[in-house]
């Protein structure tokens, strides 16, 4: 808003400003501006007050010397924090070793000469500027000032450079924005809908979508070829810290296309994004690892790559010890894991195994075993008197041991074992300080399985969604061993978060009928709950995939951010309550009456 003309006041008695108070510097001097924002600071040393002015570009010192203007000087010895004013003066350079070179205008002040006082506030029920010294609970209910913080507002600025970057991006390779509609029909699979009751169609809902993914598909069935929107989201689910009931992704869908052109999108935006916004190369191509590979390295789907320490399959070596519980784990077709801690046999006392043993323990396992290894590669260990030395010397190979290293193992079935050593692996990492907190480290994650058997719902269910494409070489398994089928699906994960997943879709109608029976779908139920799909199937549909980016998660990750709550404006809380505004709340009577409801406590 930088001009050359001096300010003024409209004949409406309106004033102007001329700059932000974060775009004053050195070539300002002697220049006449009016700058508007909120007292940050208030410094009064009775001959002269000084007022540190802010608004979202930054701050100005203003001084109050009554030998340039009287009147503006004995206003300001009212000012308070918070409150809004407009000053008229001019750009004067600070004193030598009065400069604050913390600040872009830390070399100039202004020599106020007018001061209007916009608007007062009352004490505000904690401190704006300065170090965060309120609950979460109170910033969240008055969110609106702490937005106001300089450090929360940047997280914001990244927000917006971050969308807008992915928007130039998209819009640069023929994609084109296109909205879906946030009333449409409840759907199943996933998690569950929010539902808008119809006024004018009684008895009938709306769903608020947890994806566009239908009508995305249907974009390619028009021939739209390639679609984005960055794009709010709903899922009724239950709430973690880093989950809320509405949040945005990066949608996509490409037509005529294969999981390396989806991919190769994402990672051009993923390389893009971190050299423009935060001035980083992210090794390109991105790694990519198939899921059964991940799971048995990692024990997860989201692996944190940023350091090593991978999990090793020691079932043969150990089901040859003594050692009962190994034995029947290996006996019942289950596996025994290891990862070695380099080092490691110094840093974790009884009490830290134990800790680790509960961890463990969260996540299904029965127990931990913990080796410590001497110096002649000798163990200290509970399990030790079972192993012969042969044995030991074998397991000591296979993970790599040696002195002075600890080996921590998990036996049980591979979808227990795995996950708690994984998340074992994730806390010896946390304990010893082994992740570079200023890294980040992409992969790929492929070839999911199609489906899996869900045992609380005793049916198979979809890994990612119903609409994804098995791999071409899997088919003939689809009616006999549907679980050993792969999709066509990809997640891409960084530092041990997923932040976007996508498929290759089905495009024909038998396919998409044949995946819907699998899944227990029956007919019916698909033609009432998909038939507008299933009839979009018929009109020469290209074969098409795309991928949806968690947008919130990404600019947490690239801000720094601890969760996306600080990244959204008005998030919820893990209770899917707003705070700020009380929602959800009561509705009036007659209100539910419109629409023909009835409260069941009534």
């Amino acid at each position: 808003m930088s001009d050359n003309v001096r300010p003024r006041i409209d004949s409406l008695g309106n004033w102007k400003r001329t700059h932000g108070c974060g775009e004053l510097g050195a070539d300002d001097t002697a220049r006449e501006v009016l700058l508007m924002g909120w007292v940050n600071g208030r410094r009064d040393l009775g001959n002269l007050i000084f007022i540190d002015l802010r608004d979202r570009d930054g701050i100005t010192q203003v001084v109050f010397d009554p030998q340039v203007d009287k009147e503006s000087h004995e206003k300001a010895h009212v000012l308070r924090n918070e409150w809004v004013i407009a000053v008229r003066g001019v750009v004067a350079p600070r004193l030598k070793g009065q400069e604050n070179f913390s600040l872009p205008t830390g070399t100039i002040e202004l020599k106020a000469q007018v001061l209007k006082i916009l608007n007062r506030t009352e004490t505000p029920p904690f401190q704006v500027d300065g170090a965060v010294d309120a609950s979460e609970t109170l910033r969240l209910k008055y969110r609106y000032l702490e937005l106001r913080r300089p450090q929360v507002f940047k997280l914001f600025h990244q927000r917006h450079r971050i969308a807008s970057r992915i928007r130039e991006g998209l819009n640069r390779r023929g994609f084109m924005e296109v909205e879906t509609p946030f009333l449409t029909r409840s759907t199943p699979e996933g998690a569950r809908d929010y539902l808008v009751p119809s006024r004018v169609n009684r008895s009938r809902f709306y769903a608020l979508p947890q994806s566009p993914q239908l009508f995305k598909q249907l974009l390619m069935v028009a021939g739209f070829d390639r679609y984005y929107q960055i794009v709010r989201c709903f899922r009724d689910e239950d709430l973690r810290a880093d989950r809320q009931p509405e949040f945005t992704q990066v949608d996509l869908e490409m037509a005529f296309v294969d999981e390396d052109a989806v991919m190769g999108v994402f990672e051009d935006m993923m390389t893009d994004l971190f050299k423009e916004i935060l001035g980083l190369s992210i090794p390109s191509p991105i790694p990519r690892i198939e899921y059964h590979d991940a799971m048995d390295r990692f024990g997860t789907d989201r692996p944190d790559t940023r350091f090593e320490m991978e999990m090793t399959d020691v079932s043969d070596i150990a089901a040859r010890s003594e050692f009962r519980v190994f034995k029947t784990v290996c006996e019942a077709g289950g596996v025994i894991k290891a990862i070695r801690v380099k080092g490691g046999a110094a840093s974790f006392s009884r009490k830290n195994l134990d800790e680790l043993g509960a961890v463990a323990a969260e996540h299904g396992a029965k127990g931990l075993v913990s080796i410590k290894v001497g110096p002649d590669n000798g163990w200290q260990s509970s399990v030790g008197k079972f192993f012969a030395d042969e044995v030991k010397s074998s397991l000591n190979e296979r993970v790599g041991a040696t002195p002075e290293d600890l080996v921590l193992m998990v036996a049980d079935q591979p979808r227990v074992a795995n996950p708690a050593l994984g998340a074992v692996r994730l806390a010896v990492a946390d304990r010893l300080d082994l992740i570079d907190k200023d890294r980040f480290a992409f992969v790929w994650i492929t070839r999911f399985p199609l489906v899996e058997f869900d045992e609380a719902e005793n049916r198979l269910m979809a890994v990612h969604h119903p609409f994804t494409a098995p791999v071409e070489a899997d088919m003939a398994l689809l009616e006999t061993e549907p679980e050993r089928v792969s999709a066509r699906a990809y997640d891409l994960v960084v530092n041990g978060a997923e932040i976007g997943g996508g498929s290759v879709r089905i495009h024909t109608l038998d396919l998409q009928e044949k995946v819907f029976h699998l899944l227990g779908i029956s007919s019916d139920e698909a033609r009432d709950k998909f038939g507008f799909l299933l009839e979009a199937l018929k009109y020469g549909a290209p074969p098409h995939g795309g991928m949806a980016l968690g947008f919130d998660r990404l600019v947490a990750i690239m801000t720094g951010a601890k969760s996306i709550r600080e990244v959204i404006a008005f998030p919820k809380t893990t209770s899917a309550t707003c705070l700020l505004t009380d929602a959800p709340s009561e509705v009036d009577r007659a209100q539910l009456q419109e629409l023909g409801l009835r409260l069941m406590d009534e």
